[in-house]
């Protein structure tokens, strides 16, 4: 009976750290995901696309809560009236606490949104 413990202690400890270990990563996923939609909605609102990317900036970095992510990236935007704003937002997931053997440190999540502009606006 002892020697099964001992044997399945550490699978079943393992199975909980890759379970917690998917789980940050779908959360993390969530939050860039939602991060994402609503840079992109304030970007779709401002009038220039220097404007615009300071806004989908300052968006993400107050909907993940300062958690490290790369900043709003905008590019393959179309600003003009009628057109589309796209933002693509890059963050990573630690596993480094975890101690799993065979487990990357860290994993890059993205996400992309996208938004129309209003074709009855300027945009400059």
């Amino acid at each position: 009976m002892a020697i099964e413990v001992i044997i399945l202690v550490p699978i079943l400890f393992s199975m909980i750290m890759l379970i917690v270990a998917g789980g940050r990563l779908v959360q993390r996923q969530g939050q860039v995901d939602s991060a994402a939609r609503d840079a992109v909605r304030a970007a779709s609102m401002e009038r220039s696309i220097d404007a615009a990317r300071t806004a989908a900036s300052q968006t993400a970095n107050v909907t993940l809560g300062g958690q490290p992510c790369q900043t709003a990236d905008l590019s393959g935007s179309d600003f003009r009236a009628g057109g589309l704003v796209r933002v693509r937002l890059t963050c990573t997931v630690s596993y480094a606490d975890l101690g799993l053997v065979g487990l990357p440190g860290q994993t890059t999540v993205t996400s992309v949104s996208t938004a129309p502009l209003d074709i009855f606006r300027r945009a400059g």
